[in-house]
């Protein structure tokens, strides 16, 4: 006779949710969103499905435009707070979205990036953000010393209480595409492979979270998420702040098109990615999936 049966722990719904291990609720998810200049208008993303186009708008080599405070960006996260005080609004501080060259940092004449040149600019961006009302500073840009110089920046200006989550450990991905679509910040010359993380590295994550606690990160992230719970894993269990999983614009692509194709579940898979976040040890997701899974769990309560 087995006296050991865990089936018995699978018997109905009412035994599996007594013994889940793991859960994931609104609060855990982070919805990134894309703002779009002018009245009237809904472009759609290629490759993106339910998402609008941006406009690419001015940009320039030292990306100028993301620390202008008449930018519309800087506007509408103002005009949010001031509607919406207690939602926490995360801005990803980095040249891409601005840079004529596409690339998270100065790029030179010889093809390199100017790491700490690229600095003085991430902290212009940073102090116009946390100025407009946003409450949690995430540079995404992987240079060296960002977050001690954002740091620095923040706290000199009076915003002590402004919170950094670092994309501590940006792989150099091909689940990029359709967000750099959105952006129109694909690299003009070149790869991001100098400052992004080779995908074959975990040690390396590790030495970059060491580095961003140092400097004072508040939160570390993955990016993206799926190919890389691993390294989520390991950062949850060695540092004791947040750690968040990025699911990705390739990875919501991925899903989306499947599931319209009908070669999958769109909500079951949905779910199943979720809890795999929170399984490896996320604290939280920023999801594209976030406003329809919130609504579903919801449903749920």
């Amino acid at each position: 006779m087995l006296s050991r049966r865990p089936r018995r722990n699978r018997i109905s719904t009412a035994v599996r949710e007594l013994c889940a291990e793991t859960g994931v609720r609104p609060a855990d998810l982070v919805m990134p969103l894309f703002i779009q200049d002018g009245k009237g208008r809904a472009d759609e993303i290629k490759n993106y499905a339910g998402y609008i186009q941006i406009d690419e708008g001015l940009k320039d080599k030292t990306a100028s435009l993301s620390y202008n405070k008449d930018c519309f960006y800087l506007r509408s996260i103002a005009d949010i707070k001031r509607r919406f005080p207690d939602l926490a609004v995360i801005t990803d501080t980095a040249m891409d979205p601005y840079s004529s060259d596409g690339h998270d940092g100065i790029f030179s004449e010889g093809g390199r990036i100017l790491n700490d040149e690229t600095l003085e600019i991430l902290g212009r961006m940073a102090l116009a953000q946390a100025e407009a009302g946003a409450d949690i500073i995430a540079p995404s840009d992987m240079m060296d010393g960002r977050v001690g110089y954002i740091r620095n920046a923040l706290d000199n200006a009076g915003f002590q209480d402004k919170l950094i989550l670092s994309y501590t450990a940006k792989y150099a991905s091909s689940f990029y595409g359709p967000f750099r679509d959105a952006l129109q910040s694909a690299p003009k010359h070149g790869d991001k492979k100098t400052y992004q993380m080779d995908m074959r590295n975990v040690r390396e994550a590790m030495t970059e979270a060491e580095l961003d606690v140092q400097e004072g990160a508040d939160m570390l992230m993955v990016k993206p998420g799926l190919p890389y719970l691993d390294v989520i894993s390991k950062l949850s269990q060695s540092f004791n702040i947040p750690v968040a999983a990025y699911n990705v614009s390739g990875e919501y692509a991925a899903v989306k098109f499947a599931a319209l194709n009908g070669a999958l579940d769109y909500r079951a898979a949905v779910t199943e990615i979720l809890l795999s976040f929170k399984r490896a040890g996320a604290d939280f997701i920023l999801t594209y999936h976030a406003s329809e899974a919130a609504q579903w769990l919801t449903e749920k309560a």
